[in-house]
């Protein structure tokens, strides 16, 4: 099929127009139905090598987010998390996804995890795979476990250390002088893709949800797959202690991999992907 059979649209969301794009057969010929959600600083271009293994049989949809790639959006300040929930519900009114697997990497998986504690998750959401993106009101939960027992306190510096980038995204104009003049080159040339003014534009990301508010998460009672790239510079192995205290019918596996594994292995997260549907017939 040309080009996996792509189909592009733009749907409208509080001040947003989401660029979404599906591939695959029709929703309607029965095929399971993925959304794909990207993070920082990507666009929905991560996901083309996963897309070109699985679009014969899977019913895709990705889109880029009001952050990114061909995505606007005229409201400033329009990136609370509650925002980008909002867009993920919108993408599946708009595309009548039901029963879908929600895949999510980097802050396209922090989404993904807001996304099914949200009380419209039960019938829109069947699953949920995560990758290098933990949800917001756990990790502030470990952290402040860690800090009240000295034996964490090794594993809280280590992840200090790790979202030490974070901080750094607060400050006024440096992250953006950054980005154009000396990382945008260097991510490019690692990763082989393009970003544009997407790490700039993204930043808003950060400002607007870090740090949050604490609050305990909701449980989640779907399966949640969680995808530990064991070298990831940003993210420690640990963050997975401690959730299934609310995510009971929970899958942890570790790969061998960095930070962008859905794109460098995206053979290995097809073959995933595929299996776990499989459990399903």
């Amino acid at each position: 099929m040309g080009r996996w059979n792509e189909r592009q649209r733009t749907v409208p969301s509080e001040g947003a127009d989401l660029a979404v794009f599906e591939y695959g057969p029709d929703p309607a010929a029965d095929a399971p139905v993925l959304l794909l959600v990207h993070g920082y600083p990507d666009d929905h271009r991560l996901y083309l090598p996963l897309i070109r293994e699985l679009a014969e049989t899977f019913h895709i949809i990705a889109y880029d987010t009001r952050n990114a790639g061909s995505s606007v959006t005229d409201v400033p300040g329009s990136f609370a998390l509650q925002a980008l929930v909002d867009d993920l519900y919108a993408v599946l009114a708009a595309t009548q996804a039901t029963s879908v697997h929600l895949v999510g990497h980097d802050w396209g998986s922090i989404q993904g995890w807001a996304a099914v504690q949200d009380p419209r998750a039960p019938g829109r959401i069947s699953r949920f795979t995560s990758v290098s993106g933990p949800d917001l009101q756990h990790f502030s939960r470990w952290i402040r476990e860690r800090l009240r027992h000295p034996r964490g306190w090794p594993q809280l510096l280590g992840q200090l250390l790790r979202s030490f980038y974070v901080a750094v995204f607060q400050i006024p104009l440096l992250p953006e002088v950054l980005w154009r003049f000396f990382l945008t080159g260097s991510y490019e040339r690692a990763t082989g893709r393009t970003v544009g003014d997407n790490p700039i534009r993204g930043l808003a990301l950060y400002r607007a949800n870090v740090p949050a508010t604490p609050q305990p998460p909701v449980r989640v009672s779907i399966p949640v797959h969680v995808i530990v790239p064991v070298r990831d510079p940003f993210l420690s192995p640990s963050l997975t202690d401690g959730l299934t205290d609310w995510v009971p019918r929970l899958t942890v596996t570790k790969v061998e991999a960095g930070h962008w594994w859905p794109a460098t292995h995206a053979s290995d997260f097809a073959k995933l992907l595929r299996k776990e549907h499989n459990k399903e017939l």
